[in-house]
């Protein structure tokens, strides 16, 4: 059997991974408390450079780790930012919610002339309430979100906008930085994103970095 000489040690892999990004990664412009979010991320994706287009506003790394400790619901657009959240991590056993694939969506969809991932907002609404809100797929739920605080619905914690792609990515996350909503965010300007992120940026903000 063919053999590679490569690193096996999953805990070696890791403190090399961070000592590495570390020694690349420019966190000036980074505040102290954002700095593990801003870390795994950038571990995410291995892209440094993504940290001259992140956003956020208020204290987002505080308020997501306090409503985590409390117990707070994270709200995830899509199955694969939802499984990216490492459940061991949570400090609560704080439920990890994606109404996506409830069976009332697609019917709200057609009613509203919509997305799926849009017209799955509706339903979290009754959770939303102090939750940690992460979107690492569609630019339709992000707009819808906004839509829906900007109309009075319960307040979430912390959002966390990471959607990605060509079309109504960039525009979604703008529209988050313009909403003026008072509500502590992260975002990353631009098409880049994902389901990675968003479930990393939860992930950090539930234990240490290494």
């Amino acid at each position: 059997m063919a053999m590679f000489d490569y690193l096996r040690d999953p805990q070696e892999i890791t403190r090399r991974s961070f000592e590495r990004l570390r020694a690349e990664c420019d966190l000036t412009a980074i505040p102290e408390a954002l700095e593990p979010v801003a870390l795994r991320l950038v571990h995410a994706c291995a892209m440094p450079e993504i940290l001259a287009d992140l956003a956020w506003d208020g204290e987002p790394a505080v308020a997501g780790a306090t409503a985590l400790a409390r117990g707070a619901p994270v709200i995830a657009d899509c199955r694969m930012a939802a499984d990216g959240v490492i459940r061991s991590r949570l400090p609560a056993d704080n439920p990890v919610l994606c109404p996506l694939g409830d069976p009332r969506v697609p019917e709200l969809a057609r009613a509203q002339g919509t997305t799926r991932s849009a017209a799955a907002v509706e339903l979290w609404k009754t959770e939303l309430d102090g939750a940690v809100v992460a979107i690492g797929n569609a630019p339709t739920a992000l707009f819808r979100l906004l839509e829906i605080l900007l109309d009075g619905a319960p307040r979430p914690a912390l959002i966390l906008g990471f959607p990605v792609g060509f079309v109504g990515a960039a525009e979604s996350k703008q529209a988050l930085i313009e909403a003026g909503l008072g509500i502590p965010y992260i975002t990353l300007r631009g098409r880049r994103g994902g389901s990675a992120l968003a479930a990393a940026a939860v992930n950090a903000l539930s234990g240490p970095v290494p």
